[in-house]
Parts: C-alpha cells; structure tokens; sequence
C-alpha cells in the first residue's frame, strides 16, 4: 500500500470541506496516526467542529459530540448506573464517551473536576465508573476544543491536562480564496450538502500504524533532537522546557510525519514540521514572550534553524 497516495486522498477529502486548511489537516492524521489526542484551540466559528466530523467520516469512525458547559458532570460523560424497579437491578447506561472519535467541545467552559474525567480514557483507552473498569472502542481519538483563556467563562487547562494532548492546532481565519470559494459555495447550496466520504479504513489505519513503529531515527537525529529539547530547558526565554514525555511525543511525531510521507527514517525537517504543535502547549515562556503564543512559535522556529546548523 502507498501510505502516501491513501494519506493524500484523505486530506484532499477533509480539505473539500474544511477549505485552505491543508497544513492543519494533515497534523491532525499526524496526531490520530501517532495515536495520540489533539487540542484545537481558537475562536468560535473557525471550523473545529467540522474538521473533527470530516476526521471522523474519513476515516469510518464512529462520531459523538459533547459540549461542554459549567454545569456538566463527569457522569455525564462517562455513562452512569441506573436502576430498574422491574428486576431489581442496576443496569450500566455508557456514556458519549464509548466512541472512536470524541469531540470535546469548548472542554475548558467546564470545571476542572469535569475536565479531569477525560484522564483515564486519554491515558489508557478505559474509563473506571463505579469501581469497574470498562474497555473503549479502539481505535480511541480525543479532539478537544477551546476557546482562547482571554474569553469570558472559561476554566484553564492546567499544565498537567494540556500535557495529555500530543498536538495543539490553530486553524485560524480562512485564506480570502478559500472565503470567496465558501461564500459562493453556500451561495448555490453545495455548502450544506458536501458530505465527505471513508477513504481509509481500520485496516489501512493500523498498517500506517505499523509503519510508523518501523521508521528510523539515526544517532544525528537523536542528537539533533537532544539538542533542541535541552535548549528549551535551559534557554532563559522559557520558564519551563519540554519534559521526557514531550520530548517523546516530539520525537513519536516527527516518525509518523517522516512515514507520511513513504520516508523509512526521520530527518530534521521532521521534526521541524511538527515541533510547534507538539511543543508550543507543554512550554511555559518567560519574559517578553510570556502569554504570546505566537511569539513563542516563532522562537522555537528560529532556534531549531540554529541548532540544525
């Protein structure tokens, strides 16, 4: 199978719906692919509901959404046990959460206690409701959106929960050619009837999957990619730098991005594509850079020039 021509079929699936968002796209399959979970955070109205229901057609995986509110409860998510007068008995009634793909919507317009009931699923692909244990689908895919921390009603991620998610997107304002191409879309009606068809299966998922376990990363790459982890924790221009795990993650990713594109090893460029959204959500900045997000990017982007040369 030609990993890429399957690859380059579903993102110019997703891309019919989700217009002049290709980058955004593809690190989204990076994400699902390297089997973790993803955070889209950006204003409303931007498309983060649609990619993840494009994602979910795509790919032939069963679909739920929860919005997420402040007086939602971790039972609301995670199924409760209901008792039936007729037999004297408690039944188990599952939750949204026994899908394949969750869209947790606006996830920090909710408590943290709510928050935290996605851990155990994201971690371990289970949930433990009542003292037992209850297996998910598989394959399991998080995307969770939220609305910038500057917005009103809003509970922050903490550190520990953001660390959770492989990768954090911004899908931004669509490019003026891809706006016109929606306005006139939705002008003749094709807007509301576009719907995107399965161009990968379970199967196909899980040999890109395999050859992802497969890719090789040499010592220079190793070394490179040591190089850069040490230097966000030891730069003055970041208060806390990428720990094992992230550095993990950097390093998982750059593989499956390497494997997308049909590549049996791992090169700098790798790396390089997809250190700001593996990176720029576990950093903490500090000084000028401190709450600027993009700046933050740019930084990293620099420096992984510097310490590539």
């Amino acid at each position: 199978m030609q990993l890429q021509g399957v690859i380059d079929s579903a993102v110019k699936e997703v891309g019919g719906i989700l217009l002049g968002k290709e980058p955004q796209i593809r690190l989204a399959l990076c994400c699902l692919f390297a089997r973790g979970h993803l955070l889209i955070e950006d204003l409303p109205g931007m498309g983060k509901t649609t990619l993840s229901h494009a994602l979910a057609a795509v790919l032939g995986l069963s679909w739920k959404r929860v919005q997420f509110t402040s007086d939602l409860l971790p039972a609301d998510i995670l199924g409760v046990s209901v008792y039936d007068a007729k037999d004297g008995s408690f039944s188990f009634h599952p939750g949204p959460i026994f899908t394949q793909l969750l869209l947790a919507d606006e996830i920090n317009r909710t408590t943290p206690r709510t928050q935290s009931a996605l851990l155990e699923a994201m971690a371990e692909g289970q949930v433990t409701v009542e003292g037992e244990t209850r297996s998910l689908p598989a394959p399991f895919f998080v995307i969770a959106t939220q609305n910038p921390v500057s917005q009103s009603g809003t509970y922050p991620l903490p550190e520990s929960q953001l660390d959770r998610f492989l990768m954090r997107l911004e899908l931004g304002y669509p490019h003026p050619r891809a706006e016109r191409e929606m306005f006139e879309r939705r002008h003749s009606g094709a807007l509301a009837i576009n719907n995107p068809q399965q161009r990968i299966t379970l199967e196909q998922l899980e040999i890109i999957r395999t050859a992802v376990s497969k890719v090789h990363a040499s010592e220079n790459l190793l070394d490179y990619l040591q190089r850069l982890v040490a230097f966000t924790r030891q730069s003055p221009e970041f208060e806390v730098g990428l720990s094992p795990r992230g550095a993990l993650a950097l390093l998982d990713c750059a593989k499956t991005w390497a494997a997308m594109h049909n590549r049996t090893h791992v090169v700098p460029e790798d790396v390089q594509m997809v250190l700001p959204a593996v990176a720029s959500h576990r950093l903490v900045p500090s000084g000028d850079y401190a709450g600027d997000g993009n700046a933050l990017v740019d930084l990293l982007q620099r420096k992984v020039d510097v310490i590539g040369s």
